[in-house]
């Protein structure tokens, strides 16, 4: 009989750029069982409800995780303001669409950054980063802000979009999806790329569905999930459909990643094409008092907020779960029986952030 180990995978680790721990079970060269440590950068964001005002929160929101602060920021504001009963102009609406897929975008080319870095490709590596400055541009350019993008407040966004610079930025955006679209044929049809994320990190469509997972890893295992068809905020108005892969695999979770890519830029097109005229804000007066949940989709997964006041400045509770604590249950399924060498491409696979996952 083989003699099992434990392996201490993380926090640190050269592979990945997330503190992640696990503790892995090994037999021979194969994972018997993965067990996950939390709390490594616990920082206490939801217990700052106590010092911060509801307004002040949404800086704090943000900073669950930098890169998919904007849906952050967007998801206390729309609680907030159905508990207030707030109607946010229209116009705020679409810019909000705007900026969520332009961060989508970022992320996903990150992602795609370090995917190619796992399989050995430094320059698909640097060219996936290359494509995304260009993106980081025009966000600074509109938000002020390359990562931490600052722009959603309760009752609208801090920042409009000059109909004059919406031209200027849609062709940008053009030739950023004609230069992915080069790099994307790489991830598609690479024989290496194929051959390392292929029949590696099964997650069966039951699986997925009974676990909980959220977002690209649920999509990848066949399940048409995908938060922004309910039609929050101005997607009710835009046309598109939950993209999803039938393998299963990690191959399936970066197609879905790469499909998204597209699809975003096709949002942003849409959506500044109807954007309409108007204010992007309105005075906010009061405090909120009730509680309400609030379901978006992150780059990542689906996210679920609950916000509870109490007629005070001070929120009574602010919770968030993240589709990366969403996705342990599943990441724990994958890496149970795969080979050890594989351990870093499961975990990569589902877009680890540790910061949202521990707060």
């Amino acid at each position: 009989m083989a003699s099992r180990t434990i392996i201490p995978f993380g926090p640190q680790h050269p592979v990945l750029p997330e503190p992640i721990h696990l503790d892995l079970v090994i037999e021979d060269e194969k994972v018997i069982e993965a067990v996950p440590s939390f709390g490594f950068v616990h920082r206490g964001l939801e217990l700052l409800v106590g010092k911060k005002d509801f307004h002040q929160m949404v800086y704090i929101a943000e900073r669950i995780c930098g890169i998919c602060s904007m849906i952050h920021g967007m998801g206390i504001c729309y609680g907030i303001e159905h508990i207030m009963k707030i109607d946010v102009p229209e116009r705020a609406k679409y810019l909000r669409v705007i900026w969520s897929e332009m961060s989508r975008i970022h992320s996903h080319l990150l992602w795609l950054g370090l995917a190619a870095d796992a399989a050995g490709y430094e320059s698909l590596f640097m060219h996936c980063w290359r494509i995304r400055e260009k993106l980081l541009e025009i966000i600074e350019a509109t938000t002020g802000g390359r990562v931490i993008f600052g722009v959603c407040k309760v009752g609208g966004t801090r920042r409009d979009i000059a109909n004059s610079d919406i031209h200027g930025i849609l062709i940008t955006l053009k030739d950023i999806e004609k230069d992915y679209q080069n790099i994307s044929k790489v991830f598609r049809d690479d024989y290496t790329i194929n051959h390392r994320f292929s029949n590696v990190g099964f997650l069966s469509k039951k699986d997925a569905f009974e676990l909980g997972a959220v977002g690209p890893t649920l999509r990848a295992s066949g399940v048409s999930v995908d938060m922004r068809k309910t039609g929050y905020s101005a997607y009710r108005h835009l046309e598109f459909e939950a993209l999803t892969e039938n393998s299963e695999d990690c191959y399936g979770r970066c197609m879905v990643r790469v499909r998204e890519i597209f699809q975003s830029f096709n949002l942003i097109y849409q959506a500044a094409e109807k954007l309409p005229n108007g204010p992007v804000d309105i005075k906010v007066t009061g405090n909120p008092e009730g509680e309400y949940f609030t379901r978006l989709e992150q780059p990542r997964g689906e996210v679920v907020y609950y916000i509870k006041g109490n007629g005070t400045q001070n929120l009574e509770r602010f919770r968030a779960r993240t589709p990366t604590f969403a996705n342990i249950g599943p990441l724990v399924r994958m890496l149970s029986g795969c080979d050890l060498a594989d351990v870093p491409v499961i975990v990569l696979s589902i877009d680890p952030c540790i910061s949202c996952a521990e707060r």
